[in-house]
């Protein structure tokens, strides 16, 4: 399948800006059974500075300037992306679980896809005893690791309740356990906090979400926004396996990565500093459309 997908992130501020520096995340991943074909961002006002590199997850980050006087600013990214991916079956053989998180902490090296580096707490994903105890529901001795990841997504899928209202970016990742309400990012943060509790790699993939579903299925939550959900390290064989809590999906071909880390902090679209205005009006808008 390839795709067509547009991101316009604006800012409107209640007084002029004076200087901003950004950080871009913006261009599809071109691997997890996907493939970049084009990529451009437009910037207004334009940068007086841009600058690309590579950060330690393999993303392609770039840094902007801005340094002209400005109310509002508007980044409008567009990408065409080639996606064939075949995820196991729901009830697929795998490993135990036991046996992938004894591999996975015997694990040498230290690059980006090395699971070792996600089974550990980080900045917004602290690992917490009555999420871990949740999780652990799902994974009894000798279970299959894709079982038991496939329960425990069902599960949140079914008792948490999606509401864009509950929650922001700063909401701690125990209120939305206690509440069982929020959106994607935070389901994928309790899903990547409890698989990390039973010491199983898992990390934080943002990403898009196919717009317009095939004829007879139902819209998925999180269309027409960035979405997110979770990557499993299911052991040499099966590798990094995706898992959507906020609907109950293996990942398949309306998926599209954007960005992989260790949590949102890691992948953040857009994020940086200003000079000039305390208030904001932050707006997102997201289409993906099937090309072919």
């Amino acid at each position: 399948m390839i795709y067509d997908i547009q991101h316009v992130t604006t800012y409107e501020y209640e007084n002029p800006v004076s200087f901003a520096r950004c950080t871009l995340r913006l261009e599809p991943n071109s691997a997890h059974g996907q493939e970049l074909i084009s990529h451009k961002v437009e910037i207004r006002p334009r940068p007086s500075e841009r600058n690309v590199r590579r950060d330690f997850f393999g993303t392609l980050t770039e840094s902007i300037v801005i340094e002209t006087a400005h109310r509002n600013l508007r980044i409008d990214s567009r990408s065409r992306v080639s996606v064939d991916r075949k995820p196991p079956a729901r009830d697929a053989a795998s490993p135990s679980w036991e046996s992938i998180r004894d591999i996975a902490f015997e694990a040498t090296s230290l690059g980006p896809s090395s699971p070792v580096g996600y089974v550990f707490a980080s900045p917004l994903v602290p690992v917490l005893r009555p999420v871990s105890a949740y999780a652990a529901e799902s994974f009894r001795p000798d279970t299959g690791i894709l079982a038991g990841a496939v329960d425990l997504m069902h599960r949140i899928r079914a008792e948490f309740r999606y509401d864009p209202k509950a929650t922001a970016i700063s909401t701690p990742l125990n209120e939305v356990f206690d509440k069982r309400h929020g959106v994607c990012q935070d389901f994928a943060h309790v899903m990547i906090a409890g698989l990390r509790g039973l010491g199983l790699p898992a990390a934080y993939v943002s990403g898009y979400l196919r717009t317009i579903p095939p004829p007879g299925q139902a819209r998925l939550q999180g269309a027409d926004a960035t979405h997110a959900w979770v990557s499993l390290w299911c052991g040499a064989e099966l590798g990094w396996i995706d898992f959507d809590p906020t609907n109950d999906l293996l990942v398949a071909n309306d998926h599209i990565v954007l960005a992989v880390g260790r949590d949102f902090s890691d992948v953040s679209p857009v994020d940086g500093i200003i000079v000039g205005s305390p208030k904001q009006k932050l707006g997102v808008a997201v289409d993906v459309l099937l090309v072919e």
